[in-house]
């Protein structure tokens, strides 16, 4: 088959969606497919409504044996407030039945890939397109318009971040008319979790159309990690406790930190090693910390993959306790080096973590109920050993990508 991915961050931009399509994109090269990879020159997210944000420069570049396309970025002269308010809006106008039309008008206001057309034009018609991130909707609806034109097979893996549940503030920001009804024409919809794929269904997205796929790890790629480097490198002595993932309040980052303020007020000597790209809120948050506190803190904005599978191999603990994960690979990273994780009750996450057994889950946004868990594994050891070989165990059951690919196939070959 010929087979185009969208996936609007990919290579080398570090995002779980992106490396979601490489891993499943490699494998289906291996098996005799064409791969072309239809992205944008976004490095950082918010590139997409901000101007000054990082990009890349290269137009095209082969990776793993497929083809990348990236296109330059559009987006709407104005405040800095318009793309939020925008979707805000749309948010809005979501409730009111009959809007469908006008969202998908909305929705491709700003941003948009004015290369897109001449894309389609100059390459040959694909027999499966495969896109990705429903609240990104700007390069969805084009492509799929595309595959109903040319009798494409249409996949999506919409990356729906559910939120807390209960709390539909996130969630409507996933499931707006439109983006509903993007799904319902899809020829198929790969999730990451039951979670997401009851969400779904409860909002009228076929059963039959839904397909659990979930994500995974590598777990030979992991396995080069040198703790003992890592705490001689970053000066860390005693126990460590490891966050991954871009330095956000959704994220949790500013939670944690939070948390682990309580433990050091309390006599805790533990340091915290944060690992993401940061958002402006959380720098200016950072910023405002007392210089003890950043004592404590080795931040690590942009570290490479062999930093990162360093300080997996030097942590206690590990957590993300985030409300915008679908899945979150960084757990199953973590448990390759029989770490016990701490998540929150928000997202995919209690779809992965199975609390008590492999990990801990606590309630999104609550500080109280975060340092009480990172205090409960810094002070029981065998707890920390028995939650990561559970964890350790899982994944080599069920979340390599050679187990996840063997569900996406079924599903891209219909």
């Amino acid at each position: 088959m010929r087979i185009l991915h969208v996936v609007q961050l990919y290579h080398p931009v570090k995002s779980g969606a992106g490396r979601y399509f490489e891993e499943i994109g490699a494998r289906l090269v291996a098996d005799g497919h064409e791969v072309v990879v239809l992205t944008t020159d976004a490095y950082d997210l918010e590139h997409f409504w901000l101007p000054g944000r990082r990009r890349i420069a290269e137009e095209t570049e082969r990776h793993r044996g497929m083809q990348i396309v990236r296109l330059p970025v559009w987006r709407a002269p104005g405040p800095r407030v318009l793309y939020p308010a925008l979707r805000r809006l749309m948010a809005e106008i979501s409730r009111i039945p009959g809007t469908t039309a006008i969202l998908q008008i909305l929705a491709q206001l700003t941003p948009k890939l004015p290369g897109l057309k001449t894309f389609f034009q100059e390459h040959a018609r694909f027999d499966l397109i495969h896109a990705a991130n429903i609240t990104l909707d700007f390069a969805i609806l084009p492509t799929l318009t595309q595959a109903r034109l040319t009798g494409a097979r249409f996949v999506c893996t919409p990356f729906v971040h559910l939120g807390v549940p209960g709390d539909q503030s996130l969630l409507r920001y996933y499931t707006m008319r439109h983006q509903v009804a993007l799904l319902r024409k899809a020829d198929a919809v790969a999730t990451m979790t039951s979670l997401e794929a009851n969400a779904l269904a409860q909002r009228g997205v076929q059963h039959n159309r839904l397909h659990i796929v979930g994500a995974g790890v590598n777990p030979q790629e992991l396995a080069s990690g040198d703790g003992a480097r890592f705490r001689t490198q970053h000066a860390v002595d005693g126990q460590l406790i490891l966050y991954i993932g871009a330095l956000a309040r959704d994220k949790g980052a500013i939670d944690t930190i939070e948390a682990l303020r309580q433990l050091w007020a309390k006599g805790s000597t533990a340091t915290l090693v944060m690992i993401g790209a940061p958002l402006a809120h959380f720098e200016e948050y950072y910023a405002n910390l007392s210089r003890p506190e950043q004592g404590h803190i080795r931040l690590l904005r942009y570290a490479d993959d062999a930093t990162k599978r360093d300080a997996l191999a030097a942590a206690d603990i590990f957590t993300l306790p985030s409300r915008t994960d679908s899945f979150g690979i960084v757990f199953p990273e973590a448990w390759c080096y029989r770490i016990p994780v701490i998540g929150a009750r928000a997202g995919g996450i209690p779809d992965v973590i199975t609390h008590g057994q492999d990990g801990l889950l606590v309630a999104y946004g609550d500080p109280n109920d975060l340092a009480q868990a990172i205090g409960q594994l810094l002070t029981n050891e065998q707890q920390r050993i028995r939650m990561g070989q559970a964890g350790h165990t899982k994944v080599l059951r069920e979340m390599t990508w050679d187990a996840v690919y063997q569900r996406a196939r079924k599903v891209i070959e219909g």
